[in-house]
């Protein structure tokens, strides 16, 4: 077993742990709910999520240690499923077949070949500038004008969330960092850490301290107070866990704020989207997270910025 491994095995041990912490808080939680001393459905939800979890870094763990393929390919498989909770909210139409089809079965695993052969200069802008002049030719073709506009952006934003923002998560390991060859998988785990890790915190600090909503319109959970100390916690973590990463503390901590900002930024957009859709979740295949979409929200917005942040500050490519 290599250092990268070793490195990915120590994580993964802590965040076992970490989840076995919130496993028998649950236990202690469904007693007290069994005994009448707390709400039996809070203690069910916990319950849920924190099995969910389970699966989620399982399948997250087993993708890491495949290294680049199993990243490649877990990610391809997210974005599909991403674009599928996003269409179903559109109101795409018949003449929209062809763009629609176009997106999920040509630009999508185009997408990430590209990724896979590491041509940067063409996946760079292949969806924002090819995709995007593209699939309003495929609708334009069938010659419907009706609201046109509106469903064909729709569809080029299903494109740019579900699948160019993700992308940028798997496009990490294509960096060439001095003195970092062969650990970039590490820069994965670290975005995912901070990045989850952020969103968790700002639930808790809210539920602590939270006073004042950011935007009830969008979100009535999320708090100034919640957000700016779930921000600050994901910071300090990021900076403890530099030694994943080619940086010092400082520099770790300054990326980890970055990638927390962005996420909070992010998932107030995606809710901005649910909220004008009438939805809660964005589906219901994970349970008591809702969809896929609503567990990567945060990361949509993040991985971009982080990414080229890192490219241009530290890669040679």
């Amino acid at each position: 077993m290599n250092a990268v491994d070793q490195t990915l095995m120590l994580l993964f041990a802590g965040y076992g742990g970490l989840l076995m912490l919130f496993t028998l808080t649950g236990r202690v939680l469904a007693g007290a709910a069994a005994a009448g001393r707390l709400d039996r459905a809070l203690a069910e939800n916990f319950n849920t999520r924190t099995h969910a979890w389970w699966v989620m870094a399982a399948l997250g763990s087993i993708a890491l240690m495949a290294g680049r393929t199993g990243v490649i390919v877990a990610f391809a498989l997210i974005s599909l499923a991403a674009m599928r909770e996003f269409l179903t909210l559109t109101r795409f139409r018949a003449a929209d077949h062809w763009a629609v089809a176009a997106a999920v079965f040509v630009v999508l695993p185009l997408h990430y070949a590209l990724i896979w052969v590491d041509f940067y200069a063409v996946y760079s802008i292949m969806i924002p500038v090819y995709a995007f002049l593209g699939l309003p030719i495929l609708s334009a073709l069938r010659g419907e004008a009706d609201g046109f506009l509106t469903r064909i952006a729709e569809v080029q934003w299903a494109l740019m969330v579900s699948v160019f923002c993700l992308s940028h998560v798997p496009a990490l390991m294509s960096l060439q960092i001095p003195g970092f060859e062969g650990a970039n998988i590490l820069l994965i785990a670290f975005l995912i850490v901070v990045v989850q890790f952020s969103d968790v915190m700002q639930y808790v600090w809210g539920k602590i301290a939270g006073r004042h909503p950011v935007a009830p319109g969008l979100s009535p959970s999320k708090t100034v107070e919640g957000t700016v100390g779930g921000i600050l916690t994901a910071g300090l973590i990021g900076g403890a866990l530099f030694w994943l990463t080619p940086w010092s503390p400082l520099q770790a901590m300054a990326m980890a704020l970055l990638a927390a900002v962005m996420g909070f930024l992010g998932g107030l957009v995606m809710s901005a989207i649910k909220r004008d859709r009438g939805v809660k979740d964005w589906g219901h295949v994970i349970p008591g997270h809702g969809g896929v979409l609503d567990r990567m929200d945060s990361v949509i917005f993040a991985a971009p910025v982080f990414f080229h942040v890192t490219r241009y500050f530290w890669s040679l490519s």
